[in-house]
């Protein structure tokens, strides 16, 4: 996935596309943040681990777009098209190094299966579920919608 995200950086400054090679600075950035994080536990304590794995990174990218998309929808809210442009350009750009995304259905399907295997007993086992799906789906769902399908299906 770095490895990915720092060619396209490369293709990018040859070719002179200014929006993508800022785009990419940021996600790179971001990425470096959280490695640092990493290194240390809450205590300030030492983890041993250089790199975050790809899973938290494609959380942290996922966090981006949800970021963008706020700011987006609040521009056109505001009559500044131009910036919300500029945010659904960023999101264009940050979307082709994640998975692809399940739609609706795919979601609740996935969301019937880890029910399934868990058992839930109510609405008091939605962390559990979520963190299921967190960990088998990370970067190819919206938890947004997962949550709701959850919480419909537990009640």
């Amino acid at each position: 996935m770095r490895e990915r995200i720092q060619q396209a950086m490369k293709d990018a400054m040859k070719s002179g596309n200014k929006r993508r090679v800022s785009t990419l600075r940021l996600v790179t950035a971001a990425i470096k943040d959280r490695d640092i994080a990493g290194r240390v536990d809450g205590s300030g304590q030492s983890t041993g681990r250089e790199r975050v794995e790809d899973g938290e990174v494609l959380a942290l990218l996922q966090k981006m777009i949800k970021q963008r998309r706020e700011s987006a929808t609040i521009y056109q809210q505001n009559g500044r098209a131009e910036l919300a442009d500029q945010e659904l350009a960023e999101i264009a750009i940050i979307e082709e190094f994640l998975p692809k995304q399940m739609d609706v259905d795919e979601t609740r399907a996935a969301c019937q299966e880890i029910l399934k295997e868990l058992g839930p007993c109510g609405l008091k086992d939605m962390g559990r579920v979520m963190g299921a799906l967190k960990e088998r789906y990370t970067g190819q769902m919206d938890f947004g919608k997962a949550s709701q399908i959850v919480k419909d299906e537990l009640k």
